[in-house]
Parts: C-alpha cells; sequence; structure tokens
C-alpha cells in the first residue's frame, strides 16, 4: 500500500506542529516560580516539604530577575549619574577666563582656580555641578567666591543665567544641524 504524497506532508506537519506545542509548553513550565505550598518537578506538581517552603519564603524576591530586566533601564543611580552636555560644555565656555583646576565629567563637577574676569578687577573661584541629564536650572548649581568672601547672590545667578542662556543655544545649534 502507498501513501499519497499529500498525505506524508500532513504527517510531517503534525509532528512539527505537536513538537513546537511541546517546546512551548516546556518554554512557559520554566517561567514559573516556588510558591509556599507547591514545588513544580518534572514529575508533576507535588507538595514541597518543610525545607523548601523556609527557603521559598526566606528567598526575598527584590533580587529576583528576570528576561525582562534586560530591556530595563534599572541602573543604581548611585553608580550611573548622567550630566547634561550642554550645561557641561556652556559652563565650560562661560568660565573660560578662570584656570580648571579639576573636572569629573561623571560626576558632573567642575572645579576652578582663581581668575579674573575680562574687563573686571576682582579675582573669582567657581565650583559648578550639574546634577542632572535634563537642561533645567534646577539641573546647574554654581558656586562663587572671590578672595574677599563670598559673591552677592545676584552675580551668582547672573552666572547661572549666563550658562544657562549658552547650553540654550548650544541645543538649538546642534538641532538645526
Amino acid at each position: 500500500m502507498r501513501s499519497e504524497p499529500g498525505t506524508a506532508n500532513m504527517t510531517i506537519r503534525t509532528i512539527l506542529r505537536s513538537g513546537a506545542l511541546f517546546t512551548m509548553a516546556l518554554a512557559l513550565s520554566g517561567c514559573g516560580g516556588l510558591s509556599s505550598s507547591k514545588l513544580f518537578s518534572w514529575g508533576g506538581f507535588s507538595r514541597a516539604n518543610e525545607q523548601q517552603q523556609v527557603a521559598a519564603k526566606a528567598t526575598p524576591d527584590d533580587g529576583e530577575t528576570t528576561i525582562w530586566d534586560l530591556f530595563s533601564n534599572a541602573d543604581d543611580p548611585n553608580i550611573t549619574i548622567e550630566v547634561n552636555k550642554y550645561l557641561w560644555q556652556a559652563s565650560l565656555e562661560v568660565l573660560n577666563f578662570l584656570p580648571v583646576q579639576s573636572v569629573d565629567p561623571f560626576s558632573g563637577v567642575i572645579v576652578t582656580g582663581y581668575g579674573t574676569p575680562p574687563g573686571g578687577g576682582r579675582a573669582y573661584k567657581a565650583t559648578v555641578y550639574i546634577s542632572d541629564p535634563a537642561l533645567d536650572a534646577r539641573s546647574l548649581k554654581v558656586a562663587l567666591e572671590s578672595r574677599g568672601g563670598p559673591v552677592p547672590a545676584a552675580t551668582q545667578r547672573a552666572v547661572e543665567d549666563a550658562i544657562l542662556t549658552r547650553a540654550r543655544q548650544l541645543r538649538i545649534r546642534d538641532s538645526n544641524l
């Protein structure tokens, strides 16, 4: 007896579908976790013993990872700090008359030494802290001092405004490219 060609194709398709369904069911069964009363085993569901129940309750869910953690942006904020590149560049440009003592682009800190602005007779020292990746006034903190002590708040605000204005100009320039 001879089978028809269509029947052989149907049998192969049926086997492939069954294999695919079995593979998906097997993969889906791996997604289950431990519950306090049941424990998955290859033989089916069975009652978990007392040690397994205690271990399941003692395991914190906070450290549990899933496949979806690969796609989330869950960086530790204590390790990863982002700095707005426009505020960073504008700070360096506006305060270019001050000698830079140290910079840390990862934490967003620029420390300068004393310098005199063009056309001015008073020497200033600045510390700039950029705390956020947003181009926002809250992201920028500038501390100014002179050799005679702290500077007036109006002077400090004027420097912050100059940095913010320059940062916005840089962003607009980049958006026109």
